[in-house]
């Protein structure tokens, strides 16, 4: 049995690692056997995480935090949580080629995902001109016309974005207001790459190798039309993953798992979360890093808080 499992492989999850790992707790990290690392693994350059002033590729950034984290001892597996036990003292974690691994402690790093518009073949086009991340995918638009599906800051970024490299840039918003703050939209509506289309959902995407453009329902008299274009942004915001603690954990109203003010405490004892899953407003890789941080430091309180005892029967 384990002091601490860490589930997530995100900045969170190996900043957790890492000072767990040198508080010797020997942690092991459940890192995903296809998402390893996060989403900054779909990234390309990090201009913003502190120490790299000549920015570092997102994939690079995660492979260094690995590395620190395995230099200090953590353990880490690349398979799949397939559900949890979080009731007892002592939490069971079921993996996907069928393992069980017991700890006194987990910390809940799994992060967020994009979340998708809902309709027909955007899965099927998904890499052939749909996309979820501008700083990922805008190089292969050069010269081309493309779309971003939202109101908010991101879509706002996402657009602006991509005028370095799109002709044209739509932006199609669902009412006549944006929820993005006024710097953003001020940003975007004086960029002449840039194309508001408002009152508009996306209900069609057309294309059979690659996007060919998009069919709109207009949402106040239902009229329809379409826009010809090579690429297609959904920025409509994203979900946390929290499935795997349905029913045993705390929710917020927002979906994010409820902790104990500022600490990483969760409504059950021994169980900790970190980064994406418990911050709807920063949502950044530092951010996420410094929440692992105090993650890992809240489990070090707690296994010193409890009887000899039970902390003789965790081991490696």
């Amino acid at each position: 049995m384990r002091q601490v499992i860490i589930i997530g492989s995100g900045p969170a999850g190996y900043t957790a690692a890492i000072y767990a790992a040198r508080a010797s707790l020997s942690p092991l990290l459940i890192a995903s056997s296809v998402e390893a690392g996060g989403e900054l693994m779909k990234t390309t350059e990090v201009e913003n995480f502190p120490g790299f002033p000549d920015g570092i590729m997102g994939p690079d950034l995660m492979m260094k935090m690995q590395e620190q984290a395995e230099k200090f001892g953590t353990e880490v597996v690349l398979d799949d949580v397939v559900s949890l036990d979080l009731s007892g003292d002592v939490k069971k974690v079921t993996l996907g080629n069928g393992d069980i691994h017991e700890a006194l402690t987990v910390i809940y790093a799994t992060g967020s995902a994009y979340r998708k518009l809902g309709i027909s073949d955007e899965t099927r086009l998904s890499g052939y001109g749909v996309s979820w991340c501008a700083t990922c995918d805008g190089f292969f638009f050069r010269q081309k016309t493309v779309a971003v599906v939202g109101g908010g800051d991101s879509a706002m970024e996402e657009a602006t974005f991509l005028t370095k490299f799109a002709d044209k840039v739509y932006v199609i918003h669902r009412s006549d207001k944006l929820r993005a703050s006024k710097i953003m939209q001020d940003r975007a509506l004086a960029n002449p790459k840039i194309e508001f289309v408002f009152n508009k959902v996306v209900e069609r995407i057309y294309g059979e190798a690659l996007v060919t453009g998009i069919g709109l329902r207009d949402t106040v008299d239902a009229s329809e039309s379409t826009i010809d274009l090579s690429g297609l942004f959904v920025a409509i915001g994203n979900d946390p993953r929290v499935h795997l603690v349905h029913g045993q954990l705390e929710l917020t109203d927002d979906g994010t798992i409820a902790v104990d003010g500022r600490s990483s405490r969760t409504s059950l004892p021994g169980v900790f979360a970190a980064g994406d899953v418990l911050d709807v407003t920063y949502r950044q890789a530092i951010t996420a890093a410094g929440s692992g941080t105090v993650a890992a430091l809240d489990v070090e309180h707690y296994l010193a808080s409890l009887p000899r005892h039970v902390l003789d029967t965790a081991s490696v």
